[in-house]
């Protein structure tokens, strides 16, 4: 809904000042068009009648950061959450860090909640732009970070285990983001190989030694 407001005043100067209170926006952001012109009338007040000026809110079309900003702020304050919302861009991809202690609720077990947040904010962006190519990258406290050396540590110690054992080892469940990292983790090893298997979300990753 587009925001509007009619004034009366004796200057247009002075009709801009109460508009940008009211509506708490920047003289940039305001259309202005004037409905009726002031009169100074008799002796500078005899006669005299204000202007009718309207002012309407431009809107201006977010950017996908801007709208993956706004959509994560939004679900903090739905949820009563303290927290600061930074989104940067590398390349294709669109990282919103949360940072916040109260914010690590929203982690859930094993990220689950996290990466439910993270696949809404990238169906806020393709329905703002179809033709989006951009990616989704949310992360609470670093939490992206922490998870993944613990997975590329857990890696490599079944690693040594199927190697040793020679007996294939099936992981958890994992989401995309986690197989990709044990993948890329154990890719070079020269004793096993790793695949998946199932289909989402009960898609596991496969570690077996090579023959």
């Amino acid at each position: 809904m587009i925001a509007s407001l009619e004034i009366r005043s004796k200057t247009q100067d002075e009709a801009v000042s109460k508009a940008i209170t009211e509506l708490k926006v920047s003289l940039e952001d305001l259309n202005v068009q004037v409905l009726e012109q002031p009169k100074s009338g008799f002796l500078g007040f005899i006669g005299a009648k204000e202007g009718l000026y309207k002012f309407t809110v431009i809107e201006k079309e977010l950017s996908e950061l801007e709208i993956a900003q706004q959509f994560v702020e939004g679900i903090l304050k739905n949820s009563k959450i303290e927290a600061v919302v930074k989104v940067t861009q590398d390349n294709n991809l669109i990282k919103v860090d949360i940072e916040g202690k109260d914010a690590a609720c929203l982690i859930g077990r094993r990220g689950e909640t996290l990466d439910s947040i993270q696949f809404l904010t990238g169906l806020a962006l393709n329905k703002i732009n179809k033709d989006s190519h951009m990616r989704v990258l949310v992360d609470i406290e670093n939490y992206r970070s922490k998870r993944e050396e613990s997975l590329v540590r857990y890696a490599n110690k079944v690693a040594r285990e199927v190697a040793k054992t020679k007996k294939t080892k099936k992981l958890d469940y994992m989401n995309p983001y986690e197989r990709r990292i044990v993948h890329s983790a154990l890719q070079n090893d020269k004793y096993v190989t790793t695949y998946s298997e199932g289909t989402d979300p009960y898609r596991r990753l496969v570690i077996e030694y090579k023959r």
